[in-house]
């Protein structure tokens, strides 16, 4: 009985001792602004280790020795011709490198300039395989040959091409023709303009007679009109120059000597022919002076030479001289 009746006294002790307890820690003052209560950290679950595939299987080493594969042969790069300057490889456009000129001042700049002449009308300039001018309109052109212009020479009433040799205060001009000789062995007659006036035929034309190719100089003081080219007029053109004018004076006294050298081998020629042809007692013969004119009509080619020689000193020292 005794047993049965503490059981209920404690459990009820118990109980008021826990409220208490529970009044008191709610009576306690509250702190406030504290830092908030973390979270428990969240454990990272640990990552699987990569799996280990298999090792690549390798080709069991060819005893025998086999041919490495050939590989495709590589396209060879292409060759090209040599072009103008300025001119891409490959490409056909060529670059303008030649000059025409026009009468009227037009300018026109061509890659290709061709000189023709057909078997029936007049000759004119193609330019570029395209443009076509009349010879009447041109005033100078270029090609692959060179510079020539287009002048009435002196005496002349028509124009005609010539080819600009040299260019300076004073610049040579040129023009070549052919010309048909007859008659056996013709000395021609002295001409007095320097290296044009006997043609490259030797004494001015061959011996049995044909056509000879003969070369014309002439010269343009400072761009002005053409002039033949003497050693009088380069004397006028050359008054300025102490120095030109002594080798033109020189020029000069050549030609008086090539004049009285022609005149002196041409009567030798002559009346050693009219003696060789005249009857005498012992019959017909060559006379002595036939072989006597020979050295005299030969004494012009050498003074011929260095008139021309002097002359081309005179031009020269002309153009160098400031």
């Amino acid at each position: 009985m005794k047993h049965s009746l503490l059981v209920p006294v404690l459990v009820l002790s118990l109980s008021l001792g826990a409220g208490r307890a529970a009044r008191a820690q709610g009576d306690a003052p509250r702190q406030l602004g504290g830092a908030p209560a973390l979270p428990p950290p969240v454990r990272a679950r640990p990552t699987p280790a990569p799996r280990q595939l298999g090792a690549v299987p390798t080709a069991a080493p060819d005893t025998a020795q086999r041919p490495a594969a050939a590989l495709p042969a590589a396209a060879p790069a292409p060759v090209y011709a040599p072009t103008p300057p300025g001119q891409l490889p490959g490409s056909s456009r060529r670059p303008p490198r030649f000059q025409v000129g026009l009468k009227n001042g037009l300018l026109y700049n061509a890659a290709d300039v061709e000189v023709k002449s057909p078997l029936f009308g007049r000759a004119y300039l193609l330019l570029d395989g395209q443009r076509k001018l009349e010879f009447a309109e041109v005033g100078f052109y270029e090609d692959e040959t060179g510079h020539y212009v287009r002048t009435t020479l002196p005496g002349a009433s028509r124009e005609s091409t010539l080819r600009r040799d040299k260019t300076g205060r004073l610049s040579l001009y040129s023009i070549t023709t052919s010309q048909y000789s007859s008659g056996p062995g013709g000395f021609g007659s002295p001409g007095y303009g320097g290296y044009g006036g006997y043609g490259l035929g030797g004494f001015g034309g061959y011996p049995y007679g044909g056509y000879r190719t003969v070369k014309t100089e002439y010269f343009s003081k400072d761009n002005g009109p053409v002039q033949n080219l003497t050693t009088r007029n380069l004397l006028l053109a050359t008054t300025d120059n102490a120095g030109a004018q002594q080798l033109l004076f020189e020029a000069q006294r050549y030609q008086r000597g090539m004049l009285v050298s022609y005149v002196a081998g041409g009567g030798l020629l002559a009346y050693g022919l009219v003696q060789s042809f005249r009857p005498s007692n012992g019959g017909r013969g060559i006379s002595p002076l036939l072989y006597a004119a020979v050295p005299v009509l030969i004494v012009p080619l050498v003074l011929q030479g260095k008139q021309a020689s002097n002359q081309r000193q005179a031009i020269a020292l002309y153009n160098a001289a400031r």
